[in-house]
């Protein structure tokens, strides 16, 4: 996992600037590099979480955010990936926008999921939601 999430960070960075630069013909024109998140890295995204939900068993309830101390972390991180998501779909209405960035920050928040059930034991220390319970 240590791997998968050098490599997040790094596109995370790719993404940022992607988003900070939108006008890239014209830096483009200008000679500056092209920059953009790409197809190629949200499928690696997909991929990776199908190899991860290899692993489970399927889900029979929601589960709550927490059990190991690593599996908490990437539930928070993945909860920061949606509010970016959100924002990023929201800047989208007034600005232009690359798809596959969009679609990256889906796929993370998704992968973020998946990775902290991989944490919990494979999912066997998942903390299940109890409707009712505290009534």
């Amino acid at each position: 996992m240590d791997v998968q999430l050098a490599r997040i960070q790094n596109d995370l960075f790719d993404l940022g600037a992607d988003l900070a630069r939108p006008d890239m013909e014209r830096d483009a024109e200008a000679g500056y590099p092209v920059l953009r998140t790409s197809a190629t890295q949200v499928d690696r995204l997909e991929g990776e979480i199908d190899a991860m939900i290899a692993r489970l068993e399927p889900l029979r309830s929601f589960i709550l955010p927490g059990g190991s101390a690593l599996a908490a972390h990437l539930h928070l991180c993945r909860t920061v990936a949606r509010r970016a998501e959100r924002c990023t779909v929201e800047l989208a209405a007034v600005e232009p926008v690359n798809e596959a960035a969009v679609r990256y920050l889906n796929r993370l928040s998704d992968w973020l999921f998946v990775a902290a059930r991989i944490a919990n034991n494979d999912g066997r220390d998942d903390v299940l939601w109890v409707p009712g319970a505290n009534r």
